[in-house]
């Protein structure tokens, strides 16, 4: 048995612990600052949890962030991240005003990003390792956990596939076997950039997959469109992955990693109805982002166009619209907030 905790109620870190309970690990969750009352609720309604729609097991100790210095400071094996992109500056100052003097326990990160970083590109694990040095903490152990998983599912213990990855390979096996269940299936990969890079990036291609029944003709009716985009799906999908090796290994990951679930498997679950998707098919039907931001997701937050801002300058500084169409596509739609359009010649 193995002392797991995750830091953030969230929908992800809440039903990341069935497969952490269902291996007989000691399972804590602690609330961020911002998640006392919404504990205090959860646990009035029978630890009932409305992101998920189901009930989180008695077993899970449920804690609001008055108790994260006391139960970190315990003898803890693993600390899962399950908070959002915003909140890594947070998690490691609060990380390391406990861990300054002794050492980190391993991090696996359930969170996904990309960001600019002096005119580079970071991923998310990188960001964190900066700042933990930055505040004096040198050695550290970060995993992640990458791949197609609804959390809904997830907490209905339906059957999951998931890579976990970790420069070092022995680690990433160690963490997989201790996740592994009859339902929660965990492989596990040293490809740490080509895992994290695909987990970030399929967010703008779910978008430009979400828009093919917008785009899949101009010459049809709404009726028509809704019956034959397959077609059109289906080629925005190859080019996504195209697209996406060129990416990853850009940024010093494997190609083959993108054909995997991190990258391939991903971008199915996204695509098929998630927030990004649902972006995407306002944007193919011909609004603006800013249109459709304001009259259809006004309060949803949108990583893959949050995630297009960001790397925008830096992605045509490196490539041109005849490597990248799709990506390049989507992000000139985003950014300059025009209606999307698509060189269809310059796919592969």
């Amino acid at each position: 048995m193995s002392k797991i905790v995750i830091i953030g109620a969230g929908a992800m870190g809440s039903a990341f612990a069935l497969p952490c309970l269902d291996n007989n690990h000691d399972i804590n969750i602690v609330g961020t600052h911002l998640e006392n009352e919404f504990i205090d609720n959860l646990k009035e309604n029978n630890n009932f949890h409305p992101g998920l729609n189901a009930s989180i097991p008695k077993e899970v100790k449920i804690l609001k962030f008055d108790k994260f210095h006391e139960i970190l400071n315990t003898r803890v094996d693993l600390i899962v991240l399950g908070i959002s992109s915003k909140g890594i500056d947070w998690v490691s100052d609060q990380l390391s005003t406990i861990f300054k003097k002794k050492d980190l326990p391993k991090l696996l990160m359930l969170t996904k990003g990309l960001s600019i970083h002096k005119n580079q590109y970071e991923l998310l694990v990188d960001k964190l390792e900066r700042l933990f040095v930055e505040k004096g903490i040198t050695k550290t152990n970060i995993s992640a956990v990458g791949g197609p998983c609804l959390a809904a599912g997830l907490a209905n213990r339906v059957h999951t596939s998931v890579v976990i990855a970790n420069k070092d390979l022995t680690i990433a096996k160690k963490i997989a076997d201790m996740l592994n269940t009859n339902y929660y299936h965990t492989s596990y990969s040293d490809d740490l950039n080509g895992v994290e890079v695909s987990a970030a990036i399929k967010n703008i291609f779910s978008m430009a997959v979400g828009a093919a029944r917008g785009l899949c003709s101009k010459n049809v009716s709404d009726e028509v469109r809704e019956k034959n985009y397959l077609n059109t799906a289906s080629a925005l999908i190859k080019q996504s992955i195209f697209e996406m090796e060129i990416f990853v290994e850009h940024l010093k990951g494997k190609k083959e990693t993108v054909k995997g679930l991190a990258g391939l498997g991903d971008l199915y679950v996204s695509s098929g109805g998630g927030r990004n998707a649902k972006m995407g098919s306002y944007i193919g039907e011909g609004l603006t982002f800013s249109e459709a931001k304001k009259t259809k997701m006004e309060k949803v937050t949108v990583e893959g166009a949050d995630l297009a801002k960001e790397i925008a300058k830096k992605v045509k500084e490196d490539f041109n619209q005849k490597k990248l169409p799709l990506m390049l596509g989507m992000i000139n739609a985003i950014v300059d907030d025009k209606k999307l359009e698509l060189d269809w010649e310059s796919f592969r």
